[in-house]
């Protein structure tokens, strides 16, 4: 097999080949990983076998499986059935969003190793008893514990972490349960957990249209940062019903500032169709199938009648968060979803027009939330600050580059922002990536091996 040159182009760049110095794996030790999957670590020998880049090598070595050797708590009930809690890192908590994105890229290699489609199968069912249990929560426990933010004026209870509405994670389960089917053809996990998950997402989702006033979601925290608490007596700012889904806070845990939330609602009717797939085709629920294609048609005709605004400079485009009434914030944070990532989320095609325009805007200073200096330019946000650039922007740029060249650029960009330390971070200031957040964010680490793994793939 050739020597894997990224077409001659992706590590030969900006003098990226490397010196002699030898690059000693940040993995943990074989015997303290929490766990091992064949299949994966085949695919690190391959790819970092064909890589020319020494340290490109190195850093996939260390990011691709970064959330099974340090975040994933697995086990098995007597009867065989696999429980799998994840950590994002440095959190002993399980987000819904964090660890739905975490094993997906492993989905791929899941077919041919049982041991990993089980412990993906764990995950969903521990998602699928988190969503039953509350399902406007977006981080849980492993059992009842209790957590700092139990004081927070909402509806907490000892098995959540937070409980903040994020449209995004119960969207990130549905995703991750039709991912899984389509990836193993296992269908054993889709039992009544399964369905009961569906029924408290589609009741929630039905609630947080507003048609009948906010529903019963608050919340409130005694905080120094505003954009972790909201007003309007924890509802929010108001909102015209118009068939979207509101979401009181972004995927950055950032409250919103107009809470139709556009990416989260492009992300959620995409979802509902997959979810609708699996209820006909496998749970033989046609009828609950038609309301998650029936709601999902509702979110697709409000989106194409309010999300698109008109840009001075760029056109058509798609704003970030609208309210129903006209008004309509333009930007882009730099969590998933975002607008930048909707293609890489299968909720839009990358050759629609408005997303083109919103692309150019997004990766432009017009973007009040990108940020460019001597280590970076990327997406940041407010849940970090002015200046802040965040690797999974970079990412989500190369895996929706519409050219090699793009992407190239920006696997060398995210290669140059590791510090030394091999690893992904959650944000580095723009004109020294040694100041970094966050030295433990698996979320990051293994979506930097996707992109990785996805440009060796198409070679």
């Amino acid at each position: 097999m050739k020597r894997i040159l990224f077409s001659a182009t992706i590590l030969l760049l900006a003098g990226s080949i490397c010196s002699a110095r030898d690059y000693v794996s940040r993995r943990p030790a074989p015997e303290a990983r929490c766990f091992r999957s064949e299949a994966v670590e085949k695919t690190i020998s391959e790819v970092c076998g064909h890589l020319n880049d020494r340290k490109l090598a190195w850093m996939f070595a260390n990011c691709f499986p970064n959330t099974l050797d340090t975040t994933v708590e697995y086990s098995e009930a007597p009867d065989g059935t696999p429980d799998t809690f994840i950590i994002t890192g440095d959190i002993h908590a399980m987000w819904l969003r964090d660890s739905g994105a975490q094993v997906w890229p492993y989905l791929s290699l899941a077919k041919g190793d049982e041991a990993l489609r089980k412990m993906i199968a764990g995950v969903l069912l521990r998602q699928f008893g988190y969503l039953a249990l509350d399902p406007y929560a977006n981080a849980f426990n492993r059992g009842p514990t209790g957590s700092e933010w139990e004081k927070d004026y909402t509806e907490m209870n000892p098995w959540l972490h937070e409980r903040k509405w994020e449209l995004d994670s119960p969207c990130y389960v549905l995703r991750l349960a039709h991912g899984y089917w389509k990836a193993t053809g296992d269908t054993s996990v889709f039992g009544k957990e399964w369905l009961e998950a569906v029924r408290a997402v589609l009741h929630t989702f039905r609630e947080q249209q507003r048609y009948d006033g906010p529903g019963p979601y608050r919340f409130m925290r005694r905080t120094e940062r505003a954009f972790d608490t909201k007003g309007w007596d924890g509802c929010g700012a108001p909102v015209k019903p118009c068939g979207l889904i509101a979401s009181s806070f972004r995927p950055s845990d950032d409250a919103t500032v107009l809470e139709f939330l556009i990416p989260s609602n492009f992300f959620a009717s995409g979802v509902l169709r997959k979810s609708a797939e699996i209820l006909s085709e496998v749970c033989r629920e046609r009828r609950l199938a038609r309301e998650c294609l029936a709601l999902a048609d509702e979110i697709s005709a409000a989106l194409e009648e309010f999300a698109v605004v008109e840009h001075p400079r760029y056109g058509r485009i798609y704003a970030y968060e609208v309210d129903g009434f006209g008004n309509a914030l333009m930007m882009d944070d730099a969590n998933v979803p975002s607008l930048l990532s909707l293609p890489y989320l299968d909720c839009i095609d990358a050759d629609d027009p408005v997303w083109r325009n919103t692309r150019r805007f997004i990766l432009s200073a017009d973007n009040p939330c990108y940020f460019s200096g001597k280590a970076g330019s990327g997406v940041g946000g407010p849940h970090i600050g002015l200046g802040w650039v965040w690797p999974m922007s970079m990412i989500m740029q190369g895996l929706t580059a519409p050219t090699e060249e793009e992407a190239v650029r920006c696997v060398h960009a995210l290669a140059a922002t590791d510090a030394g330390t091999g690893f992904m971070h959650e944000a580095f200031w723009k004109d020294d990536a040694s100041r970094y957040t966050r030295s433990w964010f698996a979320w990051a680490n293994t979506l930097f091996g996707e992109l990785i793994l996805k440009t060796y793939r198409k070679l």
